[in-house]
């Protein structure tokens, strides 16, 4: 999976969780440029993207991920550790 299509996939389980349809995701989004991204949504997105990419976020690494950008390259990080 490229770096693009994983970040496609990324902003659909946003799009998913905050439902709408319309949000439009950049390396550089954070909590403070989506309104309802709270600590119950934080949760929501982390389970999301727990059960699409078979992974496990722990806690202690989400605290540093600062923005969108960071996730995604933990993400894929996880992957090509799992040689997925």
């Amino acid at each position: 999976m490229t770096k693009d299509e994983l970040f496609a996939k990324v902003q659909d389980i946003f799009r998913d969780v905050f439902d709408d349809d319309e949000l439009v995701l950049t390396r550089e989004t954070d909590a403070d440029d989506i309104e309802d991204w709270d600590s119950l949504m934080q949760i929501r997105l982390v389970v999301a993207m727990e059960k699409q990419f078979r992974i496990k976020i722990p806690a202690q690494e989400l605290q540093k991920l600062a923005n969108v950008g960071e996730m995604v390259d933990f993400i894929e990080a996880k992957l090509q550790a799992a040689g997925k």
